[in-house]
């Protein structure tokens, strides 16, 4: 019987001009793509290694090349968890194998996951962390969009937020500090923020550092981000996060952050489904897991210089569940 051929590769995506958050700058993103195959059968999955958690793309295909001879026959029967750990390298496998199983069957990703056909989402644009010039001409120049999400975690924010606020007027606003921030900032700036217009600030103090959050006031509803992995993590959200923003990268895979977000939703907790910068192939099964969610930031291909081929359609409606030839 033939078993399912699991390979990885390294692809790189320049980025529209340079993307700057309060670690780092880049001007191109570098991803690994896992290609699933059984039976002239092929799926796809990609995920992009983080730094900041200790990846690289080097490493997260020899993490996937370890266990390209465990999957067997059947991709609906492979149990990731029980190979892989939670992460990049599981998420570019689980949704390529999720991705197989549809082609396979002839069927959706969502049909065979039992959810309901998935609609069209607005999303968050994101903001590089520049200047309050530059950042309010940027925002000028996406001032259209409902939902704009500013990075940010340096000297100088009120400025930056100032600044967006005047460039668009009319767009609800989201901010990101990347750990960037102390609780004295955090105390000092939420009023403000929220006196121009802002509704949430994701993961202001750093993930290993955060309990002072719990005793903290929160005007300024916090999403965890670097501090918020798999389900496994959720019990250490509660009582320092008023919101969780799920990311496969994170989750490792489609499998897992489905099971999170019913878990979180159980615990009564709010929901943000984000991405790390990357293109349509890594927002595909995002887009499934963010129907119905409080805030949706699934912006990556928009922030690139060039995208795969049959792209996810951005419009007015937001971001358009994925077309077969992309994905699931």
């Amino acid at each position: 019987m033939s078993r399912i051929e699991l390979t990885a590769k390294i692809e790189r995506f320049p980025t529209a001009g340079a993307w700057t958050i309060s670690r780092d700058s880049i001007t191109e993103v570098v991803v690994v793509t896992a290609e699933a195959r059984i039976g002239g059968h092929m799926g796809r999955g990609e995920c992009r290694p983080y730094p900041r958690y200790d990846e690289f793309p080097e490493g997260v295909v020899a993490d996937i090349e370890a266990v390209a001879g465990d999957l067997g026959a059947d991709p609906a029967a492979v149990d990731l968890n029980a190979l892989m750990t939670p992460g990049a390298a599981r998420n570019a496998v689980d949704c390529a194998l999720w991705d197989l199983r549809a082609k396979i069957a002839g069927k959706r990703v969502w049909e065979l996951a039992g959810l309901s056909a998935p609609k069209p989402l607005i999303t968050a644009y994101s903001l590089s962390l520049d200047t309050p010039e530059k950042m309010q001409a940027r925002a000028a120049a996406n001032a259209q969009r409902p939902l704009l999400k500013v990075k940010l975690g340096d000297e100088g924010d009120l400025d930056r937020i100032r600044a967006v606020r005047a460039g668009a007027l009319g767009a609800k606003i989201i901010v990101d500090a990347n750990e960037g921030w102390t609780p004295e900032s955090y105390a000092e700036l939420a009023p403000e923020l929220m006196n121009l217009g802002v509704v949430m600030v994701e993961q202001p103090l750093p993930a290993w550092d955060d309990g002072a959050l719990a005793t903290m006031e929160r005007p300024l509803p916090v999403c965890a981000d670097e501090a918020c992995h798999d389900t496994a993590s959720l019990a250490q959200m509660s009582g320092k996060y008023d919101m969780i923003n799920i990311k496969l990268d994170k989750t490792g895979g489609l499998t897992e952050a489905l099971g999170m977000r019913a878990e979180a939703e159980r615990m009564g907790m709010r929901i943000m489904v984000g991405c790390m910068l990357a293109s349509s192939l890594a927002m595909a099964p995002a887009v499934l897991v963010a129907q119905g969610a409080e805030i949706v930031d699934l912006d990556g291909p928009l922030l690139l210089a060039a995208d795969r081929d049959h792209p996810l359609k951005y419009d007015a409606e937001g971001v358009h569940p994925p077309a077969p030839e992309l994905w699931g």
